[in-house]
């Protein structure tokens, strides 16, 4: 049986976080504006359920982007109250093969900060966070 695997992350700015996250990892953001649309039409959604982004109607508290070819998993950011508390639990690697440090430069640009650098044995890697403090690695 096979099983699809989406990740979700809690979030201040889901919007925000999914621009970054789509664009570091080459994903499509998803386009709600149609279904919000039909849910607001419905009475299923309020105004203040929605904002316009783009001149799109998006969902207020989420947003999700994916890989287009469909092998990477979904990512759905899901705004919360509470901010980060403490150390990331489970986190994603970035991996890139060769390209390592332009890699690297394109998520500084996008907002992310450089944390350290890590080594076991032969195997480096780069520990950073995004624009909201989630760490990840590049290697």
């Amino acid at each position: 049986m096979s099983r699809a695997v989406q990740i979700v992350v809690d979030c201040h700015d889901p919007h925000t976080l999914n621009r970054f996250w789509a664009e570091l990892m080459d994903y499509e953001a998803e386009d709600h504006h149609d279904q919000v649309e039909q849910l607001l039409a419905a009475g299923h959604v309020s105004e203040d359920d929605t904002i316009t982004l783009d001149g799109r109607r998006a969902f207020r508290t989420a947003a999700a982007c994916g890989d287009a070819a469909g092998s990477g998993p979904r990512l759905l950011f899901q705004q919360v109250p509470e901010s980060k508390q403490m150390k990331n639990r489970v986190h994603l690697d970035v991996r890139t093969g060769d390209d390592r440090d332009s890699v690297i430069a394109r998520c500084l640009v996008l907002g992310a900060t450089r944390l350290w650098d890590g080594a076991e044995g032969p195997h480096t890697w780069v520990t950073m966070s995004d624009p909201e403090g989630n760490e990840f690695c590049v290697s």
